[in-house]
């Protein structure tokens, strides 16, 4: 066994005996970062057929600093109150960190689909999460990277016409990498140590093709830029941007391939089947309607009703409420214990009735 394999055993097993959860788990859905560990010191190596060997590695590698999204969707992280989550959900997460495979999480409108990817995100030290909102007109390149030829062309010919006046200008064809970017999907496959989170939000919404192109990159974890392909032998190496702002990276022979697997969370509102192939390549998992104690923690996240007056009553009423109109999203939760600590709820006020009747409808179209 080599140094770094024993050490992270050694850290492993530190970090299993502090905690009281099952010795596998390196995710415990508690909403509190990892202290001491790193994820790669903990994570067990990936099975044979799921270890992916792409670089370069970047020269310094620190997860890219998170946005602000994650406060916006879970609540400061000072605020967070742990309550015992889904142990089932627990594993499958799990599981997909160990398996190295996609999760694929389905559920109701509302119920903490998008939210899983920024509580592993928070929990496993990961930064900033990688969000691909899915559309009717998305496309799977664009997805990987967008390569802006007409900027180019039109860059190319300010520079010729600036040649023939006789000016000197400053630059040459090398500067190819100026226009591309890459999307989240590419972004994610980058070599790193440490995996990225990607959300691929709402895939049910997508065109019919988008699953089945999605299954090389989740089976071999890597993909190539024609683009750059064509310019190899003169230009092997090419700085990109990428998903993160002000970041750029490194493209060699153009081909970029990940080294960790990225922890891709897709969510579906199960409006649509997707393709046996497609299932075969994921984990699954379905989220059901958040309980008492969980709305509690949501609510509490977020610091609304910070002194508990009106949330037990209004988390009783939403929870009545839900079950009434088969599923509510949690954020209505939150937008009437905000109005109530905002002074809009007041004893007898004959009002407020109506106004949770008009938070808290179905959300399926009135007949």
């Amino acid at each position: 066994m080599s140094t770094d394999e024993q050490s992270a055993e050694v850290a492993a097993a530190q970090y299993s005996q502090r905690l009281d959860v099952p010795e596998w788990w390196v995710y415990r859905g508690t909403g509190h970062p990892l202290q001491d560990v790193q994820l790669d010191q903990v994570l067990p190596p990936p099975p044979p057929y799921r270890d992916f060997q792409g670089g370069p590695l970047p020269a310094r590698e620190a997860p890219p600093h998170d946005d602000g999204e994650t406060d916006r969707r879970l609540g400061a992280e000072i605020h967070v109150r742990e309550y015992r989550a889904d142990p089932h959900e627990i594993d499958m997460v799990n599981a997909a960190l160990f398996l190295r495979r996609p999760l694929l999480v389905t559920g109701n409108p509302g119920v903490g689909k998008s939210s899983l990817a920024f509580r592993v995100a928070r929990e496993l030290r990961l930064g900033r999460v990688l969000r691909w909102p899915i559309s009717s007109r998305t496309t799977y390149r664009s997805g990987l990277y967008h390569y802006d030829a007409i900027a180019r062309a039109e860059a190319a010919g300010q520079k010729n016409a600036a040649s023939l006046r006789g000016a000197e200008v400053a630059g040459d064809d090398s500067s190819i990498g100026e226009f591309i970017r890459l999307g989240p999907l590419g972004t994610a496959f980058l070599a790193g140590r440490l995996p990225r989170v990607l959300l691929i939000d709402e895939l049910d919404k997508s065109e019919a093709d988008l699953p089945n192109d999605l299954l090389s990159i989740f089976e071999d974890g890597d993909f190539r830029i024609p683009e750059l392909e064509r310019v190899r032998s003169r230009l092997p190496r090419v700085s990109v941007f990428t998903d993160d702002p002000g970041v750029e990276a490194t493209v060699v022979d153009g081909h970029i391939g990940c080294r960790a697997f990225p922890f891709v969370v897709i969510t579906s509102n199960g409006e649509r089947d997707f393709p046996p192939a497609f299932l075969r390549r994921c984990l699954q998992l379905e989220i059901s309607q958040p309980d008492a104690d969980k709305l509690a923690a949501i609510v509490a996240g977020h610091m609304l009703d910070e002194q508990g007056e009106h949330k037990a009553r209004l988390i009783h009423d939403f929870l009545a409420r839900s079950a009434e109109v088969d599923g509510l999203p949690t954020d209505r939760l939150l937008d009437a214990i905000y109005l109530a600590t905002s002074g809009a709820y007041q004893d007898n006020d004959t009002a407020w009735p109506r106004l949770l009747d008009s938070l808290w409808r179905r959300l399926s179209p009135v007949s």
